[in-house]
């Protein structure tokens, strides 16, 4: 299980941290994921990290903006997230993919690879 935390209203250029606890699995031997899901838009790819935190990987669009981090022994993601923007506003979701056999620092940025859901946490960047 997942429980995405943090969300919430946000002027534009200011930030926010998001957290994703898991439970129930073996948090080091997933690679997690941040998903994204605007209004009328399909889900997008933010940021992934592999079971070690040894890799990592943006969309083009938060690269520079957002850090991925990884604590295994708190089960435990985040995505801090500086200078948001208007476009930024979405639901944000977790997502876990079980990476045991893919090798350390393998990641997927294709939502179809991640095996669990977060409930997502909404962020909303406005003025």
């Amino acid at each position: 299980q997942l429980q995405a935390s943090g969300g919430g209203l946000v002027q534009p250029g200011g930030s926010l941290r998001l957290s994703c606890a898991a439970s129930g699995l073996t948090f080091s031997n997933y690679a997690m994921g941040w998903f994204r899901q605007a209004p009328g838009k399909e889900r997008e790819f933010v940021a992934v990290i592999s079971r070690n935190s040894g890799s990592t990987a943006y969309a083009d669009s938060v690269k520079g903006r957002f850090t991925i981090s990884k604590d295994n022994a708190k089960n435990t993601v985040y995505l801090r997230m500086n200078s948001l923007k208007p476009e930024d506003t979405a639901v944000y979701y977790c997502a876990s993919d079980f990476a045991l056999a893919s090798g350390s620092y393998y990641y997927s940025k294709s939502p179809r690879t991640y095996d669990y859901w977060g409930q997502g946490t909404l962020v909303t960047v406005s003025s």
